[in-house]
């Protein structure tokens, strides 16, 4: 059991997406309803607010400044100046972005879902820096989080409804690395909420958020339960571990669909000294 503190107080509608940004030494998240993009420097308590176009399901920091950003209608580019193009442009009717996680090589693995979640409707794909874009997974529900191994050899995912996280095997095939091999890895059991954000610590362990569980559990590499943080939100979202030497895990909230929100409900919250974290890969674009 974990305590844990207030990063940010705030009232995200849908707060998601954490990310440690190394080379500004921040964090990156976002409130995907209200399509702002967040930025928190913990050592000055600097903050900042990017309000995007479009629902926005992830931002990640990119080699050489700015960010890319997996929005409604496909995966964009702002550059550190505020210029912005798109790097993959798709739009799909009732379909939005959701997570996206930088993958070892550099390129996105971003997914999408339709606005009613229906099965079937969202997807993953994975986007190179120079917008390739190859399909991954086509029959998604809610597609949410993805994370790798410190050896970079799995591959873990999370469709939300499906009450799992699964895992894959981080393969070469045809000169690129992709997961095969889908296997369960965890499932969460009926009443401790839905699986949703997730990340991997140095150790090979699998940090994730509990959607209606007011929680965040830690799993080890064999899928034994040897942690929880217990929140009073109950809607935690995503985990990403951050700070200077990557030991406090940060946790996103959200209000919607809570007909009293906690107080907390939205805010960015962190456990100090929780563990230790993996540096994470900048989009290579």
């Amino acid at each position: 059991m974990s305590t844990y503190d207030i990063a940010v107080r705030e009232y995200a509608t849908l707060g998601e997406g954490p990310t440690w940004d190394a080379e500004a030494q921040r964090l990156i998240w976002i409130d995907i309803l209200r399509s702002r993009v967040y930025t928190y420097d913990p050592a000055s308590g600097r903050r900042t607010i990017l309000v995007t176009e479009q629902h926005v399901g992830a931002a990640k920091p990119r080699v050489g400044g700015g960010l890319v950003l997996n929005l409604r209608d496909g995966v964009g580019l702002r550059d550190a100046d505020g210029g912005f193009r798109w790097l993959h442009h798709e739009p799909v009717p009732d379909r939005r972005a959701n997570d996206a996680a930088v993958a070892p090589d550099g390129s996105l693995f971003a997914g999408t879902m339709r606005y009613d979640e229906a099965p079937g409707g969202g997807s993953l794909a994975r986007f190179t820096a120079e917008g390739l874009a190859q399909a991954v997974l086509d029959d998604v529900a809610v597609s949410n989080g993805i994370g790798w191994s410190p050896d970079e050899q799995l591959m873990y995912y999370i469709d939300s409804p499906t009450r799992r996280i699964d895992v894959f095997d981080y393969a070469e095939t045809d000169g690129v690395r992709l997961p095969v091999d889908r296997r369960p890895f965890v499932t969460i059991e009926e009443g401790a909420g839905f699986p949703d954000g997730l990340t991997v610590d140095a150790e090979g362990c699998v940090w994730v958020a509990l959607w209606e569980g007011g929680a965040v559990r830690r799993y080890t590499p064999s899928g034994e339960l040897d942690r929880v943080v217990r929140l009073p939100t109950p809607r935690p979202t995503a985990c990403a571990f951050g700070g200077a030497d990557l030991t406090d895990l940060y946790i996103t909230t959200a209000r919607v669909g809570t007909d009293t929100p906690h107080p907390l409900s939205g805010s960015l919250l962190v456990v100090p000294g929780a563990g230790k974290g993996l540096a994470q890969p900048a989009f290579a674009g």
